[in-house]
């Protein structure tokens, strides 16, 4: 298994990594995103659907610093107003960030746990892969981007 100790992650200005990038001190990686609490399961799943505005930051060799997560709002008390609420808060975090500038970053595993959800880059193992390449990536939580080789920076959603 030839995991790299950071993974690249490219910026992507139109899509899911448009707001990743480089500032004082090292890299970030912020997003507005739904988590589920660890789990849980069941058909009423819009009370559970929790809205996010989340801002890692790494020192400059990928290694992750500290995490910032506010919940916004569940999509039962109304989605759009939830992620208008995150969104506004996660410009208001990347604003305050001292030569921010968007691009390519390389991070190193780490997880957090934010009111029962996960949050974090981790190391994911398929047992029932026969070809070991195949079955082993790192994914983003709770973003569910799915990086594994060549480790380029691209991803899977």
């Amino acid at each position: 298994m030839n995991v790299p100790k950071v993974i690249p992650i490219g910026y992507q200005p139109d899509y899911r990594t448009r707001t990743i990038g480089r500032c004082e001190g090292g890299q970030f990686y912020a997003t507005v995103v739904a988590a589920f609490r660890e789990g849980w399961s069941g058909d009423d799943w819009q009370p559970q659907k929790r809205w996010h505005a989340v801002l890692h930051r790494f020192d400059e060799a990928g290694r992750h610093l500290g995490s910032r997560i506010e919940f916004t709002g569940t999509t039962a008390d109304g989605e759009q107003q939830a992620i208008a609420a995150a969104r506004r808060l996660l410009e208001q975090w990347l604003d305050a960030l001292p030569g921010r500038r968007y691009q390519d970053i390389a991070i190193a595993p780490f997880d957090v746990r934010f009111e029962g959800a996960l949050f974090g880059l981790v190391l994911e193992v398929d047992e029932e892969e026969e070809d070991e390449e195949d079955g082993v990536w790192m994914e983003l939580h709770p973003d569910g981007l799915a990086f594994s080789a060549p480790w380029n920076g691209c991803y899977d959603t």
